[in-house]
């Protein structure tokens, strides 16, 4: 029993004293927070992409983080009247492992730690600065040919983990460089310039079309918005569509005027009012194109600008949104297109022989207050006459006095206008 207690005594001094001597190869090179403050003289220039970033030195301050500890240099005299080394140890087996004499030769030696959680959280906001996503090609067609409307970019992602090793091995060096390049990647569009003639886009698989002869200005102007944001994008094999995505924030920033929309349980202004006529008739484009729809529904009661009654779709961000599915082999090109008062969305794409028809739309309930309800069944056919499918949409409108209306112009600013918007508003409709 006592050989065991004395063995296991003898391995902690062993330990400990093992501990000192590989202390005192620590002190080669001393560095202390002072030096490092000392040498973040200046600001400095991050570059990335040719763009600079500026980096404060007061920022960079922040990073460092000094540990200090008492070691035993040969070289050192100690200026401290009492080097008592051991005070900072396990006191008693300091006092019988290490030699008195050395204390006259004990250096305070500080570490500088560099705090990468700070680094990192500095980096994410970089990142959302920096980072960009790649743009595809857009592209229109004309006389069967497809040809580029406005040119590919590439996409921009920093290289978080190799900028903070750029960004600590900078720290560390004694390097008074005012810049830093920073390491990124380039992301490549998926449909550039060059490669629109492997799309395999060579016919016109389907057609919406609707009219909203009778909207007021501010309607007109919302459905010309909005079909722009569509003409010219591409939908991939195998891709879901979602109307809202592409058609993104719906407001006066983005160049929308307050119209009638259908909203709760009432029919009220809004920014962007007329948008589902352009959702309506890329809906139908998507049905007479034989492609799945995921996502459809029917607006709260009938509205004339979607005749026939049944063949409409309603969107509001973020939902309910249109969706459907590019089940063809190939591309899908959107062209949208205004002539008169009729809306046209037109899908290009690779003909694979599939045939597409439309039962209906038939109005299978009609009462007095304008409710009513409708079915219309889409079926497709491969080129082998082969049902590939068969989906039936029913829709149900309830009575339009549900849906009280306001005058026909607003007489007071909503709250949540300001006061350039009512101005326009105003000049808009003569009031």
């Amino acid at each position: 029993m006592k050989i065991t207690l004395y063995l296991a005594i003898f391995v902690v001094l062993f330990l400990v004293s093992t501990n000192f001597t590989l202390a005192d190869k620590a002190i080669e090179e001393p560095s202390s927070y002072r030096d490092f403050i000392g040498k973040i003289f200046h600001d400095i220039d991050l570059e990335i992409n040719g763009t600079i970033y500026p980096l404060s030195k007061t920022t960079m301050a922040t990073w460092g983080r000094e540990k200090s500890d008492l070691f035993y240099n040969p070289k050192y005299q100690s200026e401290v009247e009492d080097p008592d080394f051991c005070r900072h140890r396990e006191y008693i087996i300091c006092k019988l492992t290490f030699d008195v004499r050395k204390e006259y030769h004990i250096q305070k030696v500080s570490e500088i730690k560099f705090d990468e959680k700070s680094i990192r959280s500095f980096l994410a906001d970089l990142e959302r600065k920096v980072n960009k996503d790649p743009e595809n090609a857009k592209l229109n067609i004309a006389d069967g040919k497809v040809s580029t409307s406005s040119p590919s970019s590439s996409g921009i992602r920093l290289d978080k983990e190799k900028s903070l090793e750029a960004i600590v091995n900078h720290l560390k060096s004694n390097s008074d460089y005012y810049s830093i390049k920073l390491p990124y990647a380039e992301i490549e569009p998926e449909i550039s310039s060059d490669s629109i003639e492997n799309l395999g886009i060579n016919s016109l698989i389907g057609e919406g079309r609707s009219n909203f002869r009778g909207s007021p200005k501010n309607r007109i102007f919302n459905i010309t918005v909005a079909t722009n944001r569509y003409n010219g994008e591409l939908i991939k094999p195998e891709e879901e569509f979602s109307f809202v995505k592409i058609m993104g924030p719906v407001d006066g920033e983005h160049g929308y005027l307050p119209e009638l929309v259908i909203k709760q349980d009432r029919t009220e202004p809004e920014f962007g009012g007329g948008i589902c006529q352009v959702s309506t008739t890329a809906f139908r484009a998507a049905i007479m194109s034989g492609l799945k729809i995921t996502a459809r529904r029917n607006h709260a009661y009938p509205v004339h600008y979607y005749n026939p009654q049944g063949m409409d779709a309603t969107v509001y961000t973020p939902r309910p949104d249109l969706r459907f599915v590019n089940n063809t082999p190939g591309y899908i090109l959107i062209q949208t297109k205004i002539e008169g008062t009729e809306l046209i969305f037109q899908f290009y794409g690779a003909d694979d022989g599939r045939k597409t028809n439309i039962i209906g739309p038939t109005i299978t309930e009609r009462n007095l207050d304008g409710s009513m309800k409708t079915t219309f069944t889409q079926e497709v056919r491969d080129k082998n006459g082969n049902l590939i499918i068969e989906d039936v949409f029913n829709s149900s409108y309830a009575s339009p006095s549900k849906f009280p209306r306001p005058d026909q112009f607003l007489t007071k600013k909503p709250k949540d206008w300001s006061d350039r918007e009512w101005s326009n508003y105003k000049k808009d409709n003569n009031l």
